[in-house]
């Protein structure tokens, strides 16, 4: 299906990392790009998940893998260091994809758990970004993407931790694209709906989720993670060269 919907010339040879790229979304992410003709470097925890998709990339394809926990910020530096190296040139487009929706009641965070919430899906896209601006500054340019979630959009309850962290990807995005503007650094954020993968079926689709889920939206299709990587796509290529400090909504229409 892939010839089906838009090929980017500008993203050829063009060389992106993503976060969580061994499943769901940063999947396939990591395999729109790989298709487009750009070097992909992924980080994960999950090297089983790593490899499968791996072994899923497009033949001929220059797809590298690093086994990083991102809320350790000294070894994310080195393993972007590492991938940097391993593709042979500078990163010019970052997707800062990785984060956990787990459930919680109120009752339960600790303050523990709430740094480990704000480390695991906020504080990473910074460093991820501070890691990488010197290699876009030296190419004159480059796309940064952070991934949030229409949850806080749509007040929804159950996990108040992440949606705080999603909602504050929207000071920390603007904020990056007015400093990182003048380099012609562009960032913008992605906010996907609740998209189908196989990580919310387990654990999440119900029969009366469903329900809720078809009301909301606008168009009642079930998202999947190319409608995602596809926007992605377009936030990175040049065609967008003029976008920057805006947010991109991926539901069907829900919010």
């Amino acid at each position: 299906m892939a010839d089906q919907f838009a090929t980017y010339p500008s993203l050829r040879d063009r060389r992106v990392l993503v976060t969580g790229g061994a499943s769901g979304i940063g999947a396939s992410i990591v395999r729109h790009f790989a298709e487009q003709g750009a070097h992909v470097g992924f980080l994960d925890l999950d090297e089983a998940a790593a490899a499968a998709t791996l072994a899923g990339m497009p033949e001929g394809s220059t797809v590298r893998f690093a086994k990083v926990d991102l809320r350790d910020i000294p070894a994310l530096r080195l393993a972007i260091a590492s991938l940097r190296d391993q593709l042979g040139g500078p990163f010019t487009v970052l997707v800062n994809n990785a984060a956990r929706d787990d459930r919680h009641a109120i009752d339960d965070v600790t303050p523990e758990y709430w740094d480990d919430r704000m480390a695991t899906n906020l504080r990473h896209q910074f460093f991820c970004v501070q890691a990488l601006k010197p290699d876009m500054i030296a190419a004159g340019g480059g796309s940064i993407i952070n991934m949030s979630s229409n949850s806080f959009l749509l007040a929804s309850g159950g996990m108040p931790a992440y949606t705080a962290a999603k909602s504050a990807v929207i000071g920390l995005t603007r904020g990056l694209a007015r400093d990182l503007g003048p380099h012609h650094i562009r960032a913008n954020i992605v906010y996907p709906g609740w998209i189908i993968t196989q990580r919310q079926l387990d654990l999440w689709m119900t029969d009366e989720a469903e329900q809720k889920r078809v009301s909301g939206q606008c168009i009642p299709d079930r998202l999947y993670e190319p409608d995602v990587a596809r926007m992605v796509l377009w936030l990175a290529a040049d065609d967008s060269r003029m976008v920057t400090a805006r947010e991109f909504v991926v539901d069907g229409g829900w919010f």
